[in-house]
């Protein structure tokens, strides 16, 4: 959770905004889509994506604890249309849903608040460049790797013989995060690391063995 985030529930809660609760898979937000709200994650999973200009979806992050899933924002006219996907990735996940321009004079008229989603822009934006040029410059397994590597901060769970990643995720996400066009190549790559012993499927789960392996990629 960013810094001081628990200023901005607290003021949600005393503002009585009220919430929504969505199915998985379900969508909170479209891109290109006219929202006059921002949601901002209570409980469960969310992810961000976007479409590329060739109709192929681009996997950006998982959202995993209370924090904006919009707030970024596209002004075109007097219109605010959202740029990115969000979609439930648990069982169901529960979203505040404020009111774009109250949450915005708010913004105007609160110096924490203000602080917080300056925070919230630069985390993002570094983070997001960190990722991606990680991605780009190590070539797909490496990609795959750094994809991996990541999802440990938000589903890492420390077992006895590494560590198990404790959320579901596909080959085609892993594809779409890594910017690899097609499943197939990721099938491959994560049979190559299943064979060195890097890592290993149980329970459709992620279990982590050497660690160092992927760090390598990483740093």
């Amino acid at each position: 959770m960013l810094q001081n985030f628990n200023y901005l529930m607290e003021m949600l809660q005393e503002k009585q905004i009220g919430t929504v609760t969505r199915k998985k898979h379900t969508y909170v937000m479209y891109q290109g889509i006219e929202s006059e709200y921002i949601y901002i994650l209570k409980e469960g999973v969310a992810k961000i994506s976007n479409i590329l200009r060739d109709g192929r979806e681009f996997n950006i992050a998982y959202v995993t604890e209370p924090d904006f899933v919009s707030l970024l924002e596209n002004k075109q006219t007097n219109n605010v249309f959202a740029l990115f996907n969000v979609r439930v990735e648990t069982e169901e996940a529960t979203f505040y849903r404020v009111p774009r321009k109250a949450f915005w004079e708010w913004v105007s008229a609160d110096v924490e608040l203000l602080r917080i989603v300056d925070e919230f822009y630069q985390f993002r934006l570094s983070s997001f460049l960190e990722i991606l040029q990680k991605m780009m410059t190590n070539g797909k397994k490496g990609a795959v790797c750094v994809c991996i590597y990541n999802l440990i901060d938000s589903f890492g769970i420390q077992k006895k013989d590494g560590i198990l990643i404790n959320f579901a995720i596909t080959n085609e996400d892993i594809a779409n995060f890594c910017g690899i066009s097609t499943r197939t190549s990721v099938n491959r790559i994560i049979h190559d690391l299943k064979e060195e012993g890097v890592i290993d499927i149980i329970d459709n789960l992620i279990m982590i063995y050497n660690l160092p392996y992927l760090e390598n990629y990483v740093n």
